[in-house]
């Protein structure tokens, strides 16, 4: 104990005495002097890093201002079956295909990418569908199992069974609720049956009957039970 208060007292000492104090003052600058160009070179680095995070930002920003104003002429179009000019706007307006390129990361663009992949997925270009579409995502459950939706049926239409299972199965269990999870559940029984994966079917099925027995959904989930458990059996 002793020891260690006496090397304390000694360091206070060394501290206090202005030739060591000069001393380190020296060693302090003989590295600035040293290493001027290297700390030089790292804080001009960490200058334009930052910058250039702050210039992203607000230009990202400006950007998506400016495609969601420009969107909104393609919406309409879109709400009124003016497919052709919701894509590819009508010569003054741009459409959904035009805001994707013009204003890449942007939540403009990726809105716009969930529009385009519905239209395709209308007018069974699947594969194209499948592109927008996967490129679109929401923090909005609703609009994000809905797209999970989609991107089932493109993949079911293309043949890709397990794509299409995985993706309906994310849009059933995407804030599970009495309207929407019951139609997505029937999609993924299809799915499963089509797969040749029967006994998941019909527990899927069940779950219709035994959770949903209020939906539109119901009636055909018991029937098309019935009839597996029938083939099942055989």
């Amino acid at each position: 104990m002793a020891t260690k208060q006496s090397k304390k007292a000694t360091e206070n000492e060394l501290l206090e005495n202005p030739e060591v104090i000069a001393e380190r003052i020296g060693r302090g600058e003989a590295f600035l002097k040293k290493n001027s160009k290297i700390l030089g070179g790292v804080l001009i680095a960490a200058i334009v890093l930052i910058g250039g995070i702050l210039f992203f930002q607000i230009n990202n920003q400006n950007q998506n201002e400016k495609a969601q104003a420009e969107m909104f002429q393609a919406v309409y179009f879109f709400e009124q079956d003016s497919i052709e000019f919701a894509l590819n706007g009508d010569g003054i307006n741009k459409g959904f295909l035009s805001i994707v390129e013009d204003y890449p990361r942007t939540d403009a663009a990726n809105l716009a990418n969930f529009y385009i992949g519905s239209i395709y997925l209308s007018e069974r270009k699947f594969q194209e569908a499948l592109d927008y579409l996967e490129d679109f995502s929401s923090d909005d459950y609703l609009v994000q199992s809905k797209a999970y939706s989609l991107i089932g049926d493109a993949n079911l239409e293309l043949d890709n069974t397990d794509a299409a299972i995985s993706n309906y199965t994310k849009a059933a269990r995407t804030n599970e609720n009495k309207f929407m999870t019951p139609k997505y559940l029937a999609k993924l029984a299809v799915a499963q049956e089509e797969a040749g994966k029967i006994a998941d079917a019909i527990a899927t099925y069940t779950e219709i009957e035994e959770k949903y027995f209020e939906s539109y959904e119901y009636s055909a989930a018991r029937k098309h039970k019935a009839r597996l458990e029938g083939l099942a059996a055989k």
